[in-house]
């Protein structure tokens, strides 16, 4: 076996967890081979060709500081740009865009097409070769076999994945695309217990065929703020979204044909996600409400198809058409395709380390829906971590996470090794404990220096990164420096700010942190002599005023850290601390935690429970216990 071609890493699926990961793999300089279905589907969107959103919009700033291709991605090709939250607070806002849905596609497979150590192969991922030690390559449908070190799995919802439009059953993992059956038979094969999980899509609608008039029109934010710290800005013109919503006569037909819909006549029995529920679960589930709210969002600058955000469906098709056309502007409305349910296996990503890395099986890493989640942007941040830790398997580097204290990246990966999943796992800024200092305007202060220092920014991000730093830095300096005078003019301004005068000299600092200024109100009055982005006075603004939270916060947050950051040997043996109650011992021994701080998000496990943990591991590191035998 020539040794070159097995250091190398194999990643399957070209969704969005899969792009990352060959895109991660390669750029760190290893071999990487990205095997997908179909080469022309690399980068589809399979359902709402939408980038960001609350929570998710965090994650695709993380993703790009470290130096992942989503934010370029729609930056490069978004038609409409909005800050979501924009009137609460800093820790809640967040960005998110529509994809021109052709174009995003396009743009991944140019950039993809020029990527050193990158090779691209067409084919049906069939087993795994494992040879209970390590891995040894991937073995596709056709016969083939493609020797590696190690494996990324990011096969989204194609492991046996079966599309439901009313009584219709089409193998598949989406409209047009087939399934996967072999890998989930291979994965059998290799311990990993697959559980059922379902999601769903809304019906394509001709634009041509709507009638706007008398819809609420949503326009984009002027100017549009990008995503990516490395774009300068985004001069496209923006296209409006619209919004339109259900009615009781949609409803009834709805509730009148409820034993034609595969979610409640048991065709469909796996869970979906309980925050992007069909069309169906929100009528049943909210019988008081009257209307349900339904975005028009165009898939394109030029494109015909709209997507009817709201109303994922699988009922029969003639039904969907009997319910939308009830909807306001959609009376005539022409299909183009149909709404469906699909469901698919995935992986109980307990079986995983934070590292994404299976626990048993060294070698394979799994990203994306396959570990339970739900999202273009989840998906996208498993893939880039996944692909690290893959190449760093192969060059023999030590695994690379992060915890829940540097990013929403590593509280969706504590949540999803530490607990598991029982419907898609979709993120939130409320499952961050430190949300005030994980924000999206802070992202690449937060993680460029770790992306540097890993080898995954360009030198062209680094400098990009090292003149916005310093940017920052030299403004708040001036913030905290440049004093202000009380004079007529100076109480004037602030009189008309509703805001108290000045005996004294104050600082600009000072006067930031007073709630009814924010950062362009001192600006106006006291220009500063350098262009600021909006990511850096939004910083500023948020660094001053909220600087005892913020302090306090870091503080718990490095305190949890050394608590959390104490890892459990595999091998350590739970059957040893006879003091801790048999179901505590039973929770550990299934979760197998890979830290304390793991430990002590599984449910139910309480802090003398974790104490005791604590001082076995001591006596464990000490040589006092024996490790396990199982």
């Amino acid at each position: 076996m020539n040794n070159a071609e097995t250091k190398r890493v194999v990643v399957v699926g070209g969704g969005h967890a899969g792009i990352e990961a060959a895109y991660a793999s390669a750029r760190l300089g290893v071999p990487t081979v990205l095997v997908s279905l179909r080469r022309d589907g690399i980068g589809q969107m399979s359902c709402n060709p939408a980038i960001g959103g609350v929570g998710k919009g965090h994650l695709v700033k993380e993703l790009d500081a470290l130096g992942g291709l989503m934010g370029r991605a729609i930056d490069a090709t978004g038609i409409q740009f909005r800050m979501l939250n924009s009137s609460r607070g800093a820790a809640a806002r967040a960005s998110r865009a529509q994809a021109d849905r052709e174009l995003y596609k396009s743009w991944i497979q140019n950039y993809l097409c020029g990527v050193a150590n990158l090779t691209i192969v067409e084919g049906e991922a069939a087993a795994i070769d494992f040879d209970g030690k390590e891995i040894r390559g991937v073995s596709l449908k056709d016969g083939s076999f493609i020797r590696a070190s190690a494996v990324v799995l990011t096969t989204g919802t194609f492991l046996r994945g079966l599309m439901h439009s009313g009584p219709e059953k089409t193998e598949g993992g989406r409209l047009g695309d087939v399934a996967s059956n072999l890998l989930s038979d291979s994965l059998r094969s290799l311990g990993f217990p697959l559980g059922r999980l379902k999601t769903g899509t809304p019906p394509r609608l001709r634009r041509s065929s709507i009638n706007f008039e008398g819809l609420l029109e949503q326009p984009g934010d002027m100017p549009p703020q990008p995503f990516s710290f490395t774009t300068e800005a985004i001069t496209r013109p923006q296209i409006s979204c619209w919004q339109t919503s259900t009615n009781e006569r949609a409803h009834d037909i709805i509730r009148v044909n409820r034993e034609c819909s595969p979610m409640f006549n048991g065709q469909i029995t796996s869970g979906g996600p309980r925050y992007c529920p069909s069309i169906e679960d929100k009528v049943f589930r909210f019988k008081d409400k009257t209307s349900h709210a339904v975005f028009l969002e165009p898939e394109g600058f030029t494109s015909d198809i709209v997507y009817p955000n709201g109303i994922s469906t699988s009922l029969p098709l003639d039904i969907q058409a009997a319910f939308i056309r009830t909807i306001k502007g959609l009376e005539n409305v022409e299909f183009l395709a149909p709404g469906y349910a699909v469901e698919y296996d995935f992986v109980d990503p307990r079986y995983l380390s934070p590292s994404y890395e299976a626990k048993d099986v060294r070698g394979l890493f799994l990203a994306g829906q396959i570990n339970g989640t739900s999202g273009y942007e989840e998906a996208a941040a498993q893939g880039l971590i996944a692909g690290v830790n893959a190449a760093h398997t192969v060059v023999g580097r030590a695994p690379f996470v992060i915890t829940r204290a540097q990013g929403y990246i590593g509280v969706m990966t504590d949540d999803l090794t530490a607990n598991g999943v029982d419907e898609p796992y979709r993120m939130f800024t409320s499952r961050a404990e430190y949300r005030l200092i994980l924000r999206e305007d802070n992202a690449a202060r937060r993680l460029c220096p770790i992306a540097r220092d890993l080898g995954l920014l360009s030198d062209a991000q680094a400098r990009i990164f090292d003149e916005r730093q310093a940017s920052y830095e030299k403004a708040a300096k001036w913030l905290e420096v440049t004093r202000v005078k009380p004079s007529p003019e100076t109480n004037a301004w602030l009189e008309r700010n509703n805001t108290a005068t000045l005996k004294d000299s104050a600082t600009l600092s000072q006067l930031l942190k007073r709630p009814q200024l924010d950062v362009n109100d001192i600006l106006s009055y006291v220009p500063y002599e350098d262009p600021l982005s909006e990511d850096i006075k939004a910083a500023l603004e948020i660094e001053v005023k909220f600087s005892g939270y913020l302090d306090r916060q870091e503080d718990e947050a490095q305190r949890l850290k050394k608590i959390e950051g104490e890892r459990i040997p595999a091998d350590f043996p739970y059957d040893e601390i006879k003091q801790l109650r048999t179901e505590a011992r039973e929770k550990l021994k299934k979760h197998r935690p890979d830290s304390i701080g793991q430990a002590m998000r599984i449910p139910g496990m309480t802090p003398s429970a974790i104490s005791l943990l604590a001082l076995y591991l001591k006596r464990f590191r000490s040589g006092e216990l024996s490790a396990s035998c199982s």
